[in-house]
Order: structure tokens, then C-alpha cells, then sequence
């Protein structure tokens, strides 16, 4: 389960400037997309947690679908944005399934299978891929600072979920080791998936001196 950091180096609005005659710029997201994603993806992770914790996770994985909605109905480019979002959640949803088939945590409402993490939190990853062209964007190209960013944020993450009643730790040790190894790794790699699948950002186009 993973909270967004806020944009404290968001980019502003308008082309990406790079220095020199025909260089490649790629047109940035607006900032008042960057901003509502931050404002989506938070507001969805409280909904999804608190909908588990009381019975109804149905109810609170809807603002997660609608919201992945409006993201692909206003990035500049869909299709590489709904690819990402795919490859996120898959790769989430295996990861998140290691520390249940080693019985570190449990969930009470939710999983379509036990040896799988359940269908919200698979709906949080997908959630979150959504952010890594946009408040996350300041990511990019840093592998080593998104390593350190996972291996912390993600484990503190996940606890405050546990806090709300989302989830429960049976072996808090070793749930919390697992999430750090496995954030660690993962969090550079969607990073340079979200480099390459961008649809946020405008295709490049070649600028005249």
C-alpha cells in the first residue's frame, strides 16, 4: 500500500528545456494534472483501505476505478499509460503475494484467492502507477534515491494500512523486511518502465534554433 510524496519538485507547466540546436523536447504534464493526482491517489488509498477494514471493499476500490478513468481519458497519450498501469499491477500484485504464502500477513475482506494479496490492493498498484509520470515524476533517471524511497516508504506504507484495519501483520518482522526488499528493486524499475511507456508527457518533437 503506497501514500504518494508530495510535489515539492514538481515541474511547471510547458515543454521540457533542453540546451541546444535541435534538441528533443517532450512536452511536461501540466501541473494542475499533478496536483490531482496527488489529491486522486491519496483520497483512493484512504477510500480502499477503510472500505477493507469495514467489510465493504467493493465500495471503496470505486474511486480507484474512477479515477483510473479520468487518468486515461486526460493524458496525452492512453495507451502507453493503460500499459504501465498493467505492468504495475501485475508486477504489485506478485510481490504483495509473497508475504501472504509466507503467512506475514492476513487480510479479513477482499482476496480472490489466499495465496493472493487482494483485489483493492492490486486496485492501490494500479493507482499508483499512475503517479509515476506524474508526482513521481522527479523519479526519473534517479534509481538509486528511488531505491531508498521504496525500501522506506513502502513498509511505512503498508503499517499505517495496517493501522486502519486494512490488513494485519501475523509476523510484523518479517512482513516488514519482505516489503523493504521488495520495494527496494521495485520502485526503480517502475520508474524506468514509467520512462519508457510516458503518456503523460507529450511525444518529443525536435526544436529549431
Amino acid at each position: 500500500m503506497a501514500a504518494d510524496p508530495p510535489p515539492s519538485s514538481l515541474p511547471p507547466d510547458g515543454a521540457a528545456q533542453l540546451a541546444g540546436a535541435g534538441a528533443a523536447v517532450a512536452p511536461l504534464p501540466p501541473r494542475r494534472l499533478l496536483w490531482a493526482n496527488l489529491i486522486w491517489t491519496q483520497a483512493a488509498w484512504f477510500a480502499a483501505v477503510l472500505g477493507a477494514a469495514h467489510g465493504r471493499p467493493v465500495l471503496g476500490s470505486l474511486p480507484v476505478l474512477a479515477g483510473l478513468g479520468w487518468h486515461l481519458a486526460t493524458v496525452r497519450r492512453p495507451g502507453p499509460e493503460l500499459r504501465l498501469v498493467l505492468c504495475a499491477t501485475l508486477l504489485g500484485t506478485l510481490a504483495d503475494a509473497v508475504p501472504v504464502q509466507l503467512g506475514a500477513v492476513a487480510y479479513a475482506h477482499g482476496q480472490w484467492n489466499a495465496a493472493l494479496p487482494p483485489f483493492w490492493l492490486s486496485g492501490l498498484w494500479a493507482a499508483f502507477a499512475t503517479s509515476l509520470n506524474l508526482t513521481l515524476r522527479w523519479l526519473h533517471g534517479r534509481p538509486w534515491l528511488a531505491a531508498l524511497l521504496g525500501a522506506v516508504a513502502g513498509p511505512v506504507a503498508f503499517s499505517s494500512g495496517v493501522r486502519l484495519g486494512g490488513a494485519q501483520f501475523v509476523d510484523a518482522p518479517l512482513a516488514l523486511g519482505w516489503l523493504a526488499l521488495e520495494w527496494a528493486p521495485l520502485l526503480p524499475l517502475l520508474c524506468w518502465l514509467g520512462r519508457r511507456l510516458d503518456g503523460a508527457a507529450g511525444p518529443a518533437t525536435v526544436r529549431a534554433v
